[in-house]
């Protein structure tokens, strides 16, 4: 939607004034038609539109950037593509003040803006002139002194001291799930001339694609939800990267750092726990038992069972009720026993989709439930299990000492 020609507009004093008076508008899809006509009597189509469409993103993008939004330039694919702030203060901590870094496929330029904060001397690169001119326009915006190229990265061999590289990872609504189907690949690396490189990856990358790059590979969540994977490493390193887990969003950044464990199998006991979603990425789910002396139900599923709930932001826990073999009616049955009319269902290694399962359970009743479908031993089974009480959904209280060391 956004052209040169319209970034030229976007920035004069009048078009300026607009979106000023925009922010302070309702800008709710019901009343497009309204405020579509409203800017036409002041510009023309295209103008209205491009400013609308900037006006609703910005608001969008407070969630990523707060008050630096009401300043700064956005595609909507960009801002849906830029990394979580708190993945980006976490990253910032790489680089090095006063350290060349170059920021390759910079897109608007969200990760090379939190370099520039953290002293590094960046140079952002993009092949997308519209982006680059938007990353150039959101740096002097926030009076970063970053320099902004439009570029192919591919073109000839990048050389710094240290290199950030963030290839797309979808083609237009297609996601890319293999790292040689990036653009520009993950492969491209190989041919440039740094010391430390940072890739950000898909987090469901497939870590045998990795192999020989090396160094490490984090997996990086934020309270609870997994946003990244990220190769730190050097285009001439060898072997596979090291897979890491990382946690955001609970003051300081922290790793995991339990010891690897042999898997260690019961049935369910008083309490189920889910580990967050960057230890299953990095393979600690074993360690994550030891550490928290819980068990898995089957050898093949993440979830745990131990006495009690672990103490800690690695994962979160429901209490155990009842634990049957799975089936629509035995479920039905057991839940009316109990009272139970609404459940939340959670589900690993069955088929069976929470859509199509709650209508035929057919609830009746006042209490409220969490409905675990998994295996025991290779059996599908359901497990009921009280609901949480507590402000964040599926929590049970824990404290700030987690497992892990701080890292930055």
């Amino acid at each position: 939607m956004f052209t040169e020609p319209l970034l030229h507009y976007l920035v004069t004093p009048s078009a300026g004034a607009i979106l000023d008076r925009l922010a302070h508008s309702d800008l709710g899809d019901a009343h497009t038609l309204r405020l579509i006509e409203t800017l036409r009597r002041e510009t023309s189509a295209e103008r209205a539109g491009a400013l609308l469409e900037l006006a609703r993103l910005r608001l969008k993008a407070a969630d990523k950037f707060g008050a630096d939004a009401a300043r700064m330039f956005f595609t909507r694919e960009a801002l849906e593509q830029a990394s979580d702030p708190a993945v980006r203060d976490w990253r910032a901590g790489w680089a090095r003040a006063g350290e060349p870094l170059l920021d390759a496929c910079c897109s608007i330029g969200s990760d090379a803006l939190a370099f520039a904060r953290a002293g590094a001397v960046v140079t952002a690169l993009d092949n997308d002139p519209v982006r680059a001119a938007m990353a150039r326009l959101n740096a002097e915006a926030l009076g970063l002194p970053i320099t902004v190229q439009h570029a192919d990265v591919t073109a000839q061999p990048l050389h710094a001291p240290s290199i950030f590289f963030d290839p797309a990872r979808r083609r237009a609504e297609r996601r890319a799930f293999h790292v040689r189907d990036y653009t520009p690949p993950l492969a491209t690396v190989r041919d440039w001339r740094c010391s430390r490189l940072q890739a950000k990856l898909s987090p469901g990358v497939d870590t045998a694609e990795l192999d020989g790059y090396g160094g490490l590979l984090w997996f990086v969540s934020v309270r609870g939800a997994l946003k990244e994977a990220v190769l730190e490493s050097a285009p001439d390193a060898q072997g596979s990267p090291l897979p890491h887990a990382l946690l955001l969003g609970h003051g300081a950044p922290l790793a995991w750092q339990a010891p690897p464990a042999e898997t260690r199998l019961c049935g369910p006991l008083g309490w189920l726990i889910e580990p967050d979603p960057a230890l299953l990425r990095a393979g600690q789910v074993a360690s994550a038992a030891s550490t928290w002396n819980a068990w898995q139900m089957d050898a093949t599923i993440a979830y745990l069972t131990a006495d009690a709930p672990p103490d800690t932001p690695w994962a979160r826990a429901w209490r155990v009720l009842e634990a049957l073999p799975f089936s629509v009616k035995r479920l039905r049955e057991a839940l009316r026993t109990r009272g139970i009319g609404r459940v939340d269902v959670l589900k690993r290694g069955t088929a069976v989709t929470p859509d199509v399962l709650i209508p035929q359970l057919k609830l009746r009743g006042e209490g409220a439930a969490v409905v675990v479908l998994t295996r025991v031993a290779g059996a599908q089974t359901a497990l009921i299990c009280e609901a949480p009480r507590l402000h964040h959904p599926s929590m049970v209280a824990r404290s700030d000492t987690p497992t892990g060391h701080l890292i930055r």
